[in-house]
């Protein structure tokens, strides 16, 4: 009697199951990649805007900060010369600051020999804004610039005064404004206006 054997079938892969796996791993790695980079794109895109909203937000507490506490003081420029405004304010693109006054408060933890009065001003310098202080009132030039908001296109001042809005704060050795307007184009948050309150000013 005549036994027949077959050879058992082995199992595997042909190479065309092979290539196409290899097509689709490829596709699926390509995929998680651009997934990826659309991510930290994105990523980047919202800690830039984060950032940016953040320096916008220093920028108001700063100046809110100041004029909330500015002080009838006229003070002496470096030439000795007596301010005749105790309240100053330039158009901006002028050659002076777009607002310089004295304010009150000015923190004093070690107990230094000075006042507690500290003159501040802000400018416009090549699309930033920047604040600077002295560290006398009279006299005394200003300390370097503290850059508080960068690109920002334009600017227009309005005070308030004897209950009306204006573009030209008129001054005056005794005066403050009730309230002062900025209104900034700043990049990537257009036109914008804030309103800050001073202490004392006519209504």
């Amino acid at each position: 009697m005549n036994h027949r054997f077959d050879r058992p079938t082995q199992g595997g892969f042909t190479l065309i199951e092979m290539l196409v796996s290899l097509a689709l791993f490829a596709l699926l790695g390509a995929a998680g990649v651009f997934v990826l980079a659309q991510s930290l794109d994105a990523r980047e895109v919202v800690d830039a805007r984060v950032a940016r909203l953040g320096e916008l937000q220093r920028a108001r507490a700063l100046l809110r900060a100041d004029l909330a506490q500015a002080a009838v003081r006229r003070t002496r420029r470096e030439d000795g010369a007596t301010e005749r405004n105790a309240f100053n304010a330039q158009p901006a693109g002028a050659s002076g600051p777009l607002l310089s006054f004295v304010r009150r408060g000015w923190s004093n933890p070690d107990g230094a020999p000075r006042a507690s009065l500290q003159q501040v001003e802000y400018r416009i310098s090549e699309g930033r804004l920047e604040r600077r202080t002295r560290p006398l009132l009279d006299g005394a030039p200003a300390s370097a610039p503290l850059v508080l908001l960068r690109d920002v296109r334009e600017v227009r001042t309005f005070f308030y005064d004897y209950a009306q809005w204006s573009d030209g704060w008129g001054g005056g050795a005794e005066r403050l404004p009730a309230a002062v307007a900025l209104e900034m184009d700043v990049a990537q948050f257009g036109r914008i206006r804030q309103v800050f309150l001073l202490p004392g000013g006519r209504q």
